[in-house]
């Protein structure tokens, strides 16, 4: 044996008896012994958000840990509109922006400001879409979103919410990471989970569900673990066929070789960490764990057959076909399993005028993608009694402008001073509106949020103060919020 090598003959070349083993192995056997008698969950890291914590948190880096103080929310479904939705079709009606349809926009609104394509010329686009007002909050929303209209005193709407960025993928990131940059900062899933981890056993605490022609600019780093350890970061599943590739078991493997091999994989796992110490590889343990418990949970996750057919016919799921509708009805039934964080991303929400994405033909078909499912979810919820721990978001990464786009078709630019988002559930105050914007819908007016605020408000409904929320790297304590962010007081019941 090496002395200089061996932790258990660190110190001299000496008769290893078993009790020498069960004393010197920095795994700690009679932990893990204790782990097997106790439920797992329980085996918590010392405080949400405790980077650097005990070896036992290593056995299950998912396991629920206390919050900093009690939340109204316990899980999150976040449905994002890549592209920007305009909110001027959908949720603010300016009737001074319909009185100047084509008149330039004035000098003292776009002095000084950037835009993606428009020049400050532009000329001022007024709505084509209806407007009308419902629910007895009478919360204005288009007419092309009729259901949400119905479940409109549900939900609250907030019209003043600022970025910082006019770019997609950029903007995408900063809403989603807090950092516009390309970097390795963690997604707001991985935070929640890091800080609170999961309830679910068999499935992954973060999960992400796509639908739309391709998947949202910015890609894998918009759920990313950026420097968290990998296990918290966001697992794609698809709705449809396997849904995960490459999960099930090749031809000739059984469930009992699989089991071996996992335990085998295991155990190098665990010598190597108590070698190096490095928590990658207690991530990776996990990891293996998991995929392998997840080959018989995801397929029962994603069989619809135990849904009433009234259920399917309220979302609109079409059974066999992937769809936002699907994702929205997978979502409820993912966190109906535990899972902590579920975010729906749903392409082409672009308004340029183009053939493709502007703001006639192309936007009423978005809105009808998912204006059903959106307000199904919400019913769905509440009818489960989930709603009330379940907060529900939905919007994109930016607003469009009050300006049109000088191209053939009806178009709308980036625009960061204000763009709308709603929320439902989970702590939330329903039934009202926040923020306003001027006569034209360019500046805000009334309660400005930031993306930060949103991002801190979103912690504290589940119980977490960003601004305790950290994890050291290379030497600071980095958060979601950044150096920014403050709880909007008003979204809160």
């Amino acid at each position: 044996m090496n002395s200089k090598n061996s932790r258990i003959g660190r110190d001299a070349l000496r008769f290893v008896t078993r009790r020498h083993f069960f004393h010197d192995c920095r795994i700690g056997l009679g932990s893990l012994a204790l782990a097997s008698l106790l439920d797992p969950r329980v085996l918590a890291a010392p405080g949400a958000g405790n980077a650097g914590a005990g070896d036992l948190r290593s056995a299950n880096p998912m396991a629920p840990r206390p919050a900093h103080f009690a939340g109204k929310a316990k899980r999150v479904i976040y449905l994002f509109m890549a592209g920007g939705p305009s909110q001027l079709e959908l949720f603010d009606f300016k009737p001074k922006l319909q009185e100047l349809d084509g008149q330039q926009v004035p000098e003292s609104y776009v002095k000084n400001k950037r835009f993606a394509f428009i020049k400050h010329d532009a000329k001022l686009l007024g709505t084509r879409r209806k407007f009308a007002r419902y629910g007895q909050s009478g919360a204005e929303i288009s007419k092309c979103l009729p259901q949400l209209a119905l479940i409109a005193d549900e939900v609250c709407l907030v019209r003043s919410i600022q970025t910082d960025v006019f770019n997609h993928g950029p903007a995408k990131l900063f809403i989603n990471t807090g950092s516009p940059r390309f970097s390795n900062r963690p997604s707001m899933g991985s935070w929640v989970t890091y800080g609170i981890g999961s309830a679910a056993d068999d499935l992954p605490g973060f999960v992400v569900l796509q639908s739309g022609p391709r998947g949202p600019r910015g890609g894998s780093p918009l759920w990313g673990s950026g420097f968290l350890p990998t296990t918290f970061q966001g697992v794609p599943l698809r709705s449809g066929g396997e849904p995960i590739l490459n999960l099930q078991n090749p031809s000739g493997i059984d469930a009992s070789a699989q089991g071996a091999f996992v335990d085998a994989v295991k155990a190098l796992n665990l010598s190597r960490l108590d070698a190096v110490g490095d928590p990658e590889i207690a991530t990776r343990t996990a990891a293996y764990e998991m995929a392998y418990r997840m080959q018989s949970s995801a397929p029962e996750l994603i069989d619809l057959s135990g849904e009433t057919r009234e259920t399917l016919e309220m979302y609109g799921v079409v059974p066999g076909k992937a769809s936002f509708a699907n994702n929205c009805l997978l979502a409820r039934r993912l966190i109906e399993r535990g899972v902590r964080f579920v975010q729906l991303y749903h392409t082409d929400w672009d308004h340029h005028g183009n053939s493709d994405t502007n703001l006639g033909k192309p936007l009423d078909e978005r809105c009808g993608e998912v204006d059903k499912p959106s307000a199904a979810l919400v019913r769905d919820l509440a009818q489960r009694g989930l709603l009330d721990d379940t907060l529900v978001i939905w919007g994109g990464e930016f607003g469009r402008t009050p300006m049109g786009e000088p191209r053939e078709l009806i178009g709308r630019d980036h625009h960061t001073d204000n763009f709308t988002m709603w929320f439902a559930g989970g702590g939330i105050k329903a039934g009202q509106t926040i923020g306003e914007t001027d006569e034209l819908g360019f500046y805000v007016t009334q309660d400005p949020v930031h993306v930060h605020d949103i991002q801190a408000t979103v912690l504290h409904l589940l119980g977490l103060d960003h601004l305790k929320l950290t994890f050291r790297f290379q030497g600071r304590d980095f958060r979601l919020t950044d150096v920014a962010g403050k709880v909007v007081q008003k979204m809160l019941a």
